[in-house]
């Protein structure tokens, strides 16, 4: 994915991100006061925190647009809903996979700004709990895309593994930087 047309084509696929974002960008601002509060943060890092979390969303868990096409009365009984999930990937994908911009690539990227926010977070219980919740994410979503079938999307083992991984690389580069500010002021 090089082009600009590419990525238009990645924005038609996903007709929900960009109207998710800006409903993101609207509760990070409502949110960031009280959120930073709680998290005895700066205000700034905390609208980080949700804009950032509304990305995952707006990506993940807005309707294909099969989905938003679909008529739902068609759908029939969900005793007649199958629900099954592509579990040919359980793990990493081959390193290549993460060299090209891709989907493999998109889903570790997806979750890195997630991750970065939270690792800069001061330590606490409460971010432990945020960390547990966002390790629990890529599973609450995968399981999520299974379960609503007017979304249309796909449930996919791999794009779990590659969420985590974008966590991880995330947390550590948010940890790293708050290291390094702690050293450089004290």
């Amino acid at each position: 994915m090089s082009t600009l047309g590419e990525v238009a084509d990645l924005v038609r696929a996903y007709p929900g991100f960009l109207p998710g974002l800006g409903v993101t960008v609207m509760v990070a601002v409502l949110a960031s006061r009280p959120v930073a509060r709680a998290l005895r943060s700066g205000q700034v890092l905390a609208g980080a925190l949700v804009i950032s979390l509304g990305i995952v969303l707006s990506a993940t868990l807005t309707p294909s647009p099969s989905g938003l096409a679909r008529d739902l009365s068609g759908l029939g009984p969900l005793e007649h809903y199958s629900p099954t999930c592509d579990l040919s990937r359980i793990g990493p994908a081959p390193i290549g996979d993460y060299l090209t911009l891709n989907n493999t690539s998109l889903n570790v990227l997806l979750l890195v700004p997630l991750g970065l926010t939270i690792g800069l977070l001061p330590a606490s219980r409460r971010k432990t709990a945020i960390v547990l919740l966002a390790a629990a994410l890529p599973f609450i979503v995968e399981g999520t895309q299974l379960v609503v079938v007017p979304l249309d999307r796909a449930c996919q083992s791999g794009d779990v593994s590659d969420n985590l991984l974008g966590l991880v690389l995330g947390l550590a580069a948010g940890g790293l930087a708050g290291w390094l500010v702690s050293r450089r002021s004290a």
